[in-house]
Order: C-alpha cells, then structure tokens, then sequence
C-alpha cells in the first residue's frame, strides 16, 4: 500500500477522469459498492485464488478464548471480508437491486480493492480497479460493446495501437476434450497451458508430464503445437479455425466472428483516423485464471509493454449463485495502476494553473483579492511567499501541475503572469 503524493494523484485523477468520461460516453452508467462483503459471498468458491488473498475482518464481540476456539474456522473467527475484485460486489448488487435496474444493465465500478499479495512491480495491495459490465444481454452484442468502450477508453489515454487477445473457455474444453484429458484433470492441465509463453511448447509437455496428466493426451496436444503455424491472416473465421484442431464448434466459432465484426463496424471511426479496424487476435491458449469465466475471455495487450493492460470475459454463472436464476453477465476490467504508469501527461494537463509569488509585506485581504479574481477566471492559484531560493520553490510547483507564476507587491494592481517552463 502507497501514500500517493499530490502531483502523482493529479495525474492519477485526469487518467481516470478520462476513463469515466469515454465509459460514460458508452452508455454505461456508475455504481458504488461498499468495500466490505459478506465473508459467505467472498469464499464462495466464485474468486478463484484472489480468495486466498482476502483480508478478513474479525468478529466484533470475539474474546480470546472464543478465538483460540475458532482457530480452525475461518468462518468462525470473520463475518466481514474487504473487496478483492469488484465482480462479486456486482454480482451481489445486481441481485439486491435487479427490481430497480433496466433488463439490460451496463454498469461501472471504479474503485479501490484488497488482495494480500507478496508486494513485487506492478503488484499492490490496495489498487484501483477500472471495471465495465454488462447484465442481461447473452449476444455478441454486449462482448463487442465493452471491447469498443475499453479500447475507446484506452486511445483517448493516449495509448494507441493496442490489441484485444480473445478466446473463448468452451473452446479450451473442447480443445482438451479432443485431445484426450480427463474432466478432472483439466483444471491443472489449463495451468500449465497458461505458462505457455514463459515456458513454451516443450516446457508446457514436459509440465504436464511431471503432472502425471493422460500421456497420449499429452501427446496429441504436443504434436499441435508442434504443427506449421497457420498463415496469418485478419481476425476473422479463417484465423480462428485455421488455430484450432478441425472440428471445432460451429456456434461458438460463429459468436466469435459475430463480436470480431460488431467491434469492426464500433471502430469504424477509429479506423478513418488511423486506427485499427479490428484490433482482435484470436488466441486458442488464452486462459484467464478466474474459475467464473463460462465463454468468451479477453487480455488488453500493447505493444510499449509485455504484460497485459486489462481483461475480462463472460460470467454468466456468477449471478444466480446470488439471485436463484441465471442472468447472462459479461465484464472488462482496465489495470489501472499497469496504464497510469504509461500514460504521458500532456503540457496542457494541469489546466490553468498559477502560482502567486508574494513579498512578505503584502497585506492578506489584497492577496485574496488577486486570488478570487484569478479564481473566478477559471484559474487554479496556489499562494507562496517569497523565498530566497525561488528556482527551487518554481521548479516544485512545476511538478505539482502548475503552468505559470506571478510576483505580487504591496499595492500591485495587475499581475504579469509568466510560464513555468
């Protein structure tokens, strides 16, 4: 966990004002869930490992004895548990508040939240997750609506020529069905099956070899990746088929084409001014590691980094375990403290922002005059008075955003404004 120091949470503020801006510009609409959940809802089986990673909170009324009694009960020693995502907050909101949402609802969560990792680059404890979901809608429609907002959302950053990996999690069954592993052992096998860039295709087989997984499953899978890799060609069906097995389903084939074309026809605008048309690649290995995710899965890739900038997929499971009947659901969440980093300011950034610079002798009721007259002419001011190192005091106002100054005396009438830079 940060203390954020005020010229990085300025920067941090336009970054998400703009994320606000073009989500809202989509269509969706803000919510807000609180930062504590029922321990029940968050170890519900729904969070994958984020649920070990879970900060609970201690039953209030708990004496010692009662503690060292519930020592081998997590259930028994917490009630309350903070946020580690804010899917399941959202599953939990839609259905306490379905009666007063529309049929389909298009909702943004922006928000800190809480895991217990061991602290690394790029990994926090407490950190701002930028989500967009979609309830209610089961077609490609809703797939393709949030990947046009998200990478809306991220060109406006600045950040373009950014990619959408796609795959969907029926295909990998189906890919592992077709090779031979047993439903049991499949949840190991798409461990491994996830470390394929890291490792590769030989670090993958022998992986799963050491796993003791179905030998000849292995096998088959080993001789695919061993294949000639297909000819490349744009996101569409000749790709996703020519990157599978032969025989791959035909529903699912086509709803991934459906989204490929949706987000070609929302990015129409993008492509006449430079943009991608597509910027889509189908990845038959993409895994995603949330056991939630029933179809298609997605990770925000550019090429300035090698890790991903976001991702999400289709949950459509998640809101009956909360509501008693299923509600298709859909989410993309923007890694915010991953594109905070790569975001550039621009000179304008900070607005209209001076510092008055004033003699010691000036008396307070002229100071706040120029300061209110500044003010209402849309400035930001900051007052200061005069130092002896005024380079020093210049240069520190400069990196909190400020873009000009002006030196007030006793009596001064106007004010000459003079840039920072």
């Amino acid at each position: 966990m940060r203390d954020i120091l005020p010229a990085d949470k300025a920067r941090r503020e336009r970054v998400l004002s703009v994320i606000r801006e073009r989500y809202l510009a989509h269509g969706f609409d803000e919510i807000e869930t609180p930062v504590l959940e029922e321990y029940s809802r968050l170890h519900a089986g729904i969070g994958g490992d984020n649920e070990k990673l879970a900060y609970n909170v201690l039953r209030r009324g708990l004496d010692a004895e009662a503690i060292r009694a519930a020592a081998d009960d997590p259930a028994a020693l917490s009630d309350l548990g903070l946020r580690y995502d804010l899917t399941v907050p959202l599953a939990r909101f839609y259905a306490s508040n379905r009666g007063q949402l529309p049929g389909v609802f298009r909702a943004i969560q922006i928000g800190a939240v809480w895991r217990a990792e061991r602290p690394q680059k790029g990994r926090y404890r407490q950190f701002v997750q930028c989500d967009i979901d979609i309830m209610g809608d089961d077609s490609a429609r809703a797939e393709a609506e949030l990947l046009v907002a998200s990478l809306d959302a991220v060109d406006a950053l600045g950040l373009t020529g950014a990619t959408i990996r796609i795959n969907d999690r029926r295909v990998l069954d189906w890919m592992l069905d077709s090779f031979g592993f047993a439903a049991e052992e499949r949840p190991g096998v798409l461990i491994t099956i996830d470390k394929l860039d890291k490792i590769g295709p030989s670090g993958v087989a022998a992986e799963l070899r050491d796993r003791a997984a179905t030998a000849s499953a292995v096998d088959a899978f080993e001789a695919f990746l061993g294949r000639p890799a297909p000819t490349a060609a744009a996101f569409g069906e000749e790709q996703i088929r020519a990157a599978l097995p032969e025989g791959a389903p035909a529903d699912i084939v086509a709803h991934l084409v459906g989204i490929g074309e949706a987000v070609a026809q929302g990015r129409a605008s993008a492509a006449a001014s430079g943009g991608a048309g597509i910027p889509l690649v189908f990845d038959p290995f993409l895994v995603r590691g949330m056991g939630y995710y029933t179809g298609t899965i997605f990770e925000l890739a550019h090429p300035s980094v090698d890790y991903s900038l976001g991702g999400g997929g289709r949950y459509d499971g998640m809101i009956g375990r909360f509501l008693g009947q299923q509600v298709p659901a859909v989410g993309f969440s923007l890694g915010f403290e991953r594109l905070v980093d790569l975001v550039t300011a621009g000179a304008d950034a900070g607005g209209d922002a001076v510092v008055l610079v004033h003699d010691a002798d000036v008396p307070v009721a002229e100071l706040l005059r120029h300061k209110a007259t500044m003010i209402a002419s849309g400035a930001r001011v900051r007052l200061e008075r005069r130092p002896k190192n005024l380079k020093a005091l210049l240069e520190r106002a400069s990196a909190d955003g400020f873009r000009s100054f002006a030196t007030v005396s006793a009596g001064a009438t106007e004010l000459e404004r003079k840039p920072l830079a």
